[in-house]
């Protein structure tokens, strides 16, 4: 199941980058994310309700939401689109793959749970692997303010990230499930985010067309309620930093469609790259062996 689990968030975050690219155009970029999170959070709502399956919160259950709903999505996603003006993709990728060494570090000192060698090492290991899989486009890029800007950016929003992932693992050893804490995150998440717009004056246009409707619904269904719900599922019976060692794969995934849709070319160090992604996930999802304590027999 947590395989299953697994490969599905990979393949979904992996390919979502041809439906943000869709969305590009004549709707502002925060209002595309209300659009995309508020018809979420209604899907959930009418799935739940339909099924009896909603659970009831109390107030801390709400607070908690609300703070998730700001991390996961509200801040992350503005810092990462906003980055993007200013550095390249690829940099964003290896910055937000350092979610797995965030959640680990975050886990340690908010749940104090052992961080786990191994996770630590193929980590590191991915980091380096997706490093060289945008060297070209990392070396193409002049530094400028901007640059440092859009690196402070990418970041917080990993931070962010990290932060909404720590808090999903909260509310679910509460007993709560991703179903309903994404269902009132997203809501609380999209109307933050429409009191951001409305602020700004940014106007709530829409693009009635296949292209936008469709990425839109994209999204919305696979990306989202599908997408996230599964992701956190992990978060809670993997740990949120297994979890989150998807952020490194997803990229892979996004390269190897651009090489079918786009005719991106693999170098040799962007298969070096991707040999030691792979190691990283090998080492990241190793069971530690047991230890038997000297003269008594026993697992340590």
């Amino acid at each position: 199941m947590n395989l299953s689990l697994y490969l599905l968030t990979v393949l979904i975050w992996g390919t979502t980058w041809i439906a943000l690219k869709l969305q590009l155009g004549v709707v502002a970029i925060p209002v595309s994310i209300v659009y995309r999170f508020g018809l979420a959070s209604l899907v959930l709502f009418v799935m739940l309700l339909l099924s009896r399956r909603l659970q009831v919160m109390n107030r801390r259950g709400h607070l908690i939401c609300l703070a998730q709903g700001l991390c996961l999505f509200c801040i992350n996603f503005m810092c990462f689109l906003t980055a993007s003006q200013w550095i390249p993709s690829g940099l964003v990728a290896v910055v937000f793959s350092t979610a797995t060494l965030w959640n680990a570090l975050n886990a340690r000192v908010f749940f104090g749970q052992k961080v786990a060698r191994n996770v630590l090492m193929g980590g590191a290991l991915g980091l380096i692997g997706l490093g060289l899989l945008f060297w070209p486009e990392l070396v193409g890029h002049t530094a400028s303010p901007q640059t440092l800007l859009g690196l402070g950016l990418a970041l917080l929003g990993t931070l962010c990230f990290s932060a909404g992932n720590m808090l999903s693992s909260l509310q679910q050893k509460a007993g709560l499930k991703p179903l309903t804490t994404n269902a009132w995150g997203m809501a609380y998440g999209a109307a933050m985010l429409s009191m951001y717009c409305l602020v700004k004056g940014i106007p709530f246009d829409i693009e009635w067309n296949t292209r936008y409707i469709g990425s839109l619904l994209y999204l919305v269904i696979p990306g989202s309620v599908i997408g996230f719900t599964a992701y956190l599922t992990l978060v809670g019976r993997m740990g949120p930093e297994r979890a989150a060692y998807c952020t490194v794969l997803f990229p892979v995934v996004a390269l190897n469609v651009s090489a079918f849709a786009e005719g991106y070319q693999w170098t040799t160090p962007a298969l070096a790259g991707l040999v030691l992604v792979m190691l990283g996930n090998v080492l990241v999802f190793r069971k530690p062996k047991a230890r038997v304590a000297v003269g008594s027999g026993k697992l340590a």
